[in-house]
């Protein structure tokens, strides 16, 4: 599949579309939103083909989906990952920010010692404020251009505070890391060793770059299998976060009970059929374009790191491994954090996410997407470089 495809600038405004809702969020309607982990491109027309399909026959009742849905997602994950899934791990939610929600609330009680690795996806602290846990951080370290596990602390801090509950992430969300083999299972041993369950959060598994493999956590080993919630979806992938639709493999039956009894108290039971269609069509027939996806993102990506190398003096990209989202070390500008995001908003005229969302370590950090046509993205990093040369 042509590449070109992601070329087409799409209006994206007055959709409803929350990335440039700029009112509504105090931001100037001059800035260019780089910031919510969305892309804009289109979906692959077999998703748009399916949906269409579902909307001609005009009836949206409650609905479940049929047993090719399941065989399309165990011909996925084996394909892709090389991962046996079983249809009764499955449990579908609205999607995974939800998942790890319930999760915590279903395995660990109010004051629970609940573990993550910042900087990170910063719903995952909030998952555990919000439902009265108690946070403990294990900081990554960021060495030779690229941030590694400090695996002394890791078991340290679980020991101490005699944490219940590990929520990974992987590919890691916002440093770009794909955790090698090697990482997981020292990780998988520590919390098997001090009976730590981990909520797996995998939604960018599909977005991994040459010369680096991802490795689905639970798929190690029986014993990691055995502790572990594994949070997939489409969304990423395909663009339809928007659909509500993600796909949580809990093998562990005493696991799965407790999750799916927290998520029934929550009043939730179906999700919504269109997002049943659109994963399933997804799955099935959108294999090519994730390709010539990636390729075009790859592309992208290496228009970035030469731009900042070359024209930005200040700013260098940490390389990722995965993810569309990428880590801008602009510890070179000399700004502290409030600074910086007022400098990238206000002088730029960028909105991108501050580091410190992710966490203290993320300080004199942003986040960008670079899931774009290639074009705005360059309009995009000359905008930075103006603001940089007269700052």
């Amino acid at each position: 599949m042509a590449t070109e495809i992601f070329d087409e600038i799409i209006e994206r405004r007055g959709t409803g579309s929350i990335k440039y809702q700029m009112q509504a969020r105090g931001v100037a309607e001059d800035v260019f939103p780089l910031w919510v982990a969305d892309m804009d491109f289109r979906t692959p027309d077999c998703v748009t083909r399916a949906l269409e399909a579902q909307v001609r026959h005009g009836i949206f009742g409650y609905s479940e989906a049929e047993e090719d849905y399941f065989a399309v997602l165990q011909n996925w994950f084996a394909g892709r990952h090389h991962w046996d899934i079983k249809a009764e791990w499955l449990v579908k939610t609205p999607g995974v920010v939800p998942a790890i929600h319930i999760a915590v609330e279903a395995l660990t009680k109010p004051g629970d010692a609940v573990l993550i690795q910042q900087p990170v996806y910063y719903p995952f602290a909030g998952a555990v404020a919000s439902t009265g846990r108690t946070l403990v951080v294990n900081e990554l370290c960021l060495a030779c251009g690229a941030y590694q596990i400090d695996f002394q602390d890791f078991e340290e801090k679980i020991r101490k505070n005699q944490v219940k509950l590990f929520v990974l992430c992987n590919p890691q969300n916002p440093v770009g890391r794909v955790w090698t083999e090697e990482e997981l299972r020292k990780m998988g041993d520590i919390c098997v060793r001090h009976g730590v369950l981990v909520v797996s959060d995998e939604i960018h598994q599909d977005f991994v770059y040459p010369g680096h493999r991802h490795q689905v956590f639970a798929a190690l080993a029986q014993e990691y299998s055995d502790i572990t919630i594994t949070c997939t979806a489409p969304s990423k992938t395909f663009n339809i976060a928007g659909l509500q639709i993600s796909n949580i493999f809990i093998p562990n039956e005493t696991l799965r009970r407790a999750f799916v009894r927290r998520y029934a108290a929550c009043g939730l039971s179906q999700v919504g059929i269109m997002g049943i269609v659109a994963c399933r069509a997804a799955y099935d027939g959108g294999e090519a374009w994730l390709e010539a996806l990636r390729v075009y993102l790859q592309r992208n990506l290496k228009l970035l790191d030469v731009f900042l190398k070359e024209r930005v003096p200040g700013v260098r990209l940490i390389e990722p491994e995965g993810t569309y989202l990428a880590w801008l070390d602009c510890r070179g500008l000399g700004m502290d954090a409030e600074a910086l995001d007022a400098f990238m908003l206000q002088k730029a005229k960028l909105w991108l996410d501050g580091g410190t969302m992710f966490g203290a370590g993320g300080a004199g950090f942003q986040r960008i997407n670079v899931a774009l046509p290639g074009v705005q993205l360059e309009r995009a990093l000359e905008r930075l470089e103006e603001a940089v040369k007269h700052q």
